[in-house]
């Protein structure tokens, strides 16, 4: 057979390698012209950014300790203001000591209430007579110690009520943390000792009027019993200090462990969608 022709001959030959160096090691120019111009790659050391929450999102896990410390404290709260408002009755009331019935006397024509600040006197008809008294010098001076301590409680307890609402967990007056654990602590032991001044003027005239029941000097007229007012005062006293107890052990939870703080936190405000309406997923 024939040789093959010039041009079969040229298509067979070994094509040039892709990228032919130059003597100065820099690609030729053709091969510049077949792969383009060469680009060094690029390393982003930069985080992948978060996606935005959505409005009306999960909020973060609260754990169990910070939820449970919360708990007492909101407990402890109500029964503090329950037992400021008990006191603030007792202090209120005329019926500290009532008139006592010894004379076997079935109807009796009137009954007399003394108070802290007045005297009533109640007929049988069911009409009722105060008067407050004129001097307060003149006072005998259990009187004038049980008002003074009953209306320092009364005041201490207004203080606590601000002190205890500053520190408690529910709210963001004082940045989280063991200061805000001191803070709401501060304020269940002024509750607490709410209770004990409260308790000191009721147990006083107890015994004062109990005393006075026994003793054979007194007139039957001039003996009294232990009024309403009293076992209304005892109870207040008991729900502070109860109250006062449980808001320390709150915040005791809390005072050396910063990672119980309880978290507050708010989702974005809804927007409207495109046409003006809220989207249905908010609502869900």
């Amino acid at each position: 057979m024939g040789s093959p022709p010039r041009s079969a001959r040229r298509s067979e030959a070994v094509p040039d390698p892709p990228g032919p160096r130059t003597g100065g090691g820099e690609p030729s120019a053709r091969a510049q012209r077949h792969q383009g111009p060469l680009r060094a790659p690029s390393r982003s050391t930069e985080a992948p950014p978060r996606p935005a929450p959505r409005p009306g999102g999960r909020r973060a896990p609260v754990s169990p300790p910070a939820m449970g410390s919360a708990a007492l404290e909101i407990l402890g709260l109500v029964l503090c203001l329950v037992g400021w408002v008990g006191l603030i009755l007792a202090c209120g009331l005329p019926m500290w000591q009532v008139t006592a019935f010894l004379d076997h006397n079935i109807v009796t024509a009137q009954t007399t209430w003394k108070g802290l600040w007045m005297s009533c006197v109640v007929q049988s008809t069911g009409h009722m007579q105060c008067k407050v008294y004129d001097s307060v010098l003149a006072l005998s001076t259990e009187v004038q110690a049980a008002r003074a301590l009953t209306v320092g409680a009364v005041l201490l307890a207004l203080v606590a009520l601000f002190v205890t609402l500053a520190g408690a967990q529910c709210t963001t007056c004082v940045a989280p943390g063991p200061a805000k654990a001191r803070v709401a602590l501060t304020g269940g032991a002024l509750y607490a000792l709410c209770g004990l001044l409260a308790l000191v003027p009721l147990c006083w005239f107890a015994n004062i009027v109990v005393r006075e029941f026994y003793d054979p000097t007194v007139p039957m007229s001039q003996k009294y019993e232990l009024g309403a007012a009293l076992y209304i005062g005892w109870a207040a006293s008991a729900l502070l200090m109860c109250g006062g107890g449980l808001v320390c052990c709150g915040a005791w939870v809390c005072a050396g462990r910063p990672d119980f703080s309880f978290p507050v936190k708010y989702s974005a405000p809804r927007r409207p969608t495109a046409t003006g309406d809220y989207d249905k997923k908010n609502y869900v």
